[in-house]
């Protein structure tokens, strides 16, 4: 249906040129191997010298693995997701358990929300700094690791063993009901089960049956194309063309949604940021080039390569970009780069979407509706520094058993004002009174996060976000 297998067989060069280049290499490789004044490893100055600056020329997405990088890629494409089921929040010197998911290592163990994980293999947290506690956290999901925690009402601290276990990890995270008949949808990446988890996740929804639908895509970073596409399916109609294929060495091809899919009709919008990239941008350009959805947000990353791993000889391998592509209207969705490697078509800034309306082009997605993340004010920053949201939270849900219904009151804003202050947080008047519908939504997802899970505070956070705010009006507008 997709992409043709057509790509990977591109015709190889067999010019006088290319004989005459590849004689001149060997002599000069010769000459250097028995002149130079220190003897010269010769497949270090091939693998790490010729063929990288050669590479250079090109584009900084072609890439050249060495037998070892290429033992070592297989092994990553075969590699299977491990991890304890543990949700946390980090901050400097500080990781907080969150959520154990059931079933998982991290829950069987006895973790529970609010516990300070202190030190992990003996390596004490307090030490690291932020980026190295995030890396090392992620080395430790691989092998065995004992915790030392410390429990809130409980004067010892507790060790804690876990062995890792293999982990699902779909790639539709969330989704559910931002109000009556207006779903929303995350899609963190695209693999080969994408497609059926985002159809399962709208039937769930309502199907058919949605006023709307907001189709999360920021920070998702791409992945299997074809994910993509089956994802676009089910919003445009048969036979309306998907994206198309151009590269030197290869014709032009397109895809198109296939003559048997079915899809819904109910308003869409789309959001993205600077992370959007690769597949998600395949997707939200077929959608906004047939006027499907609009699209809020940042302008995307501008990644639309396709690339091809050939296997060489001597167990070294070639990932070698091989063609680009367009949204339908015409758009390349790779960015220019500075250094202008990438020869992309010379593209007119405006194209057209079904409809007639302009959209630019130059490479990523320009949204319809741009809207930045909100500012980080001094007193969000310090609250979220300081971790008392979480802290407060903690102490919050030992006494209290919040259920779904769940509101913070005025007198439980009060006792949270009162208690930063005791922890040299205390903001003046006005401050207080900007920031204290954030306040109020921020303890309410960190109150959710401990006691009915991770995904129910996400709901929170979401019904905050300006442009899941801005998606919905745009939406009810259309009813």
């Amino acid at each position: 249906m997709f992409l043709p297998a057509l790509l990977l067989f591109a015709a190889p060069p067999s010019t006088e040129d290319l004989e005459s280049a590849l004689k001149r290499f060997a002599d000069l490789v010769s000459t250097v191997e028995s002149q130079a004044a220190d003897p010269v490893n010769t497949q270090q100055a091939v693998y790490d010298g010729a063929i990288p600056g050669m590479l250079r020329t090109l584009d900084p997405h072609s890439i050249f693995f060495d037998p070892n990088q290429n033992e070592q890629l297989k092994q990553m494409e075969n590699s299977e997701r491990k991890g304890f089921g543990t949700v946390v929040s980090v901050l400097p010197g500080r990781v907080t358990v969150l959520q154990a998911l059931p079933g998982t290592p991290s829950s069987k163990a006895g973790l529970q929300p609010g516990d300070d994980i202190v030190a992990v293999n003996g390596v004490e947290l307090a030490r690291l700094q932020f980026d190295q506690i995030v890396g090392f956290l992620g080395e430790s999901h691989q092998h065995r690791a004992q915790l030392i925690v410390r429990r809130p009402g409980n004067a010892r601290p507790l060790q804690f063993v876990l062995d890792p276990e293999l982990l699902d990890s779909p790639s539709v995270d969330r989704a559910f009901l931002l109000q009556s008949g207006i779903g929303y949808v995350r899609v963190t990446g695209f693999d080969p089960q994408t497609g059926k988890q985002l159809h399962d996740a709208i039937e769930r929804l309502g199907g058919d049956q949605l006023k709307g639908l907001v189709l999360d895509l920021r920070d998702n970073p791409g992945g299997v194309v074809q994910a993509a596409l089956e994802a676009a399916s089910f919003f445009l109609k048969p036979g309306q063309k998907l994206l198309s294929v151009k590269g030197r060495s290869i014709q032009e091809q397109s895809v198109d949604v296939p003559k048997t899919a079915t899809h819904y009709s109910f308003p869409l919008a789309v959001l993205v940021n600077g992370k959007s990239a690769s597949a998600s941008e395949i997707l939200t350009g077929a959608l906004q080039d047939h006027d499907r959805a609009v699209v809020i947000g940042e302008p995307s990353f501008g990644k639309g390569l396709v690339q091809n791993v050939f296997q060489l000889h001597g167990s070294t391998a070639l990932a070698l970009t091989t063609a680009f592509y367009y949204t339908p209207s015409g758009r390349s969705i790779q960015k220019p780069l500075a250094s202008g490697h990438l020869e992309i078509e010379k593209q007119a800034e405006q194209f057209k979407t079904d409809s007639g309306r302009s959209v630019t082009g130059g490479g990523g997605i320009q949204p319809d509706i741009v809207m930045p993340p909100e500012a980080i004010t001094r007193l969000r920053a310090a609250l979220d520094a300081s971790g008392i949201i979480t802290s407060f939270a903690t102490e919050y849900i030992q006494k209290n058993q919040p259920k779904e219904d769940f509101e913070v009151t005025p007198a439980l804003l009060e006792d949270f004002q009162v208690y930063a202050g005791q922890r040299s947080i205390q903001p003046s008047v006005g401050e207080w009174a900007q920031e204290r519908g954030w306040v109020q939504s921020r303890l309410k997802q960190e109150i959710f996060n401990q006691s009915l899970g991770v995904a129910k505070g996400d709901e929170v956070e979401e019904q905050r976000d300006p442009a899941v705010r801005a998606a919905i009006e745009r939406l009810i507008a259309r009813l």
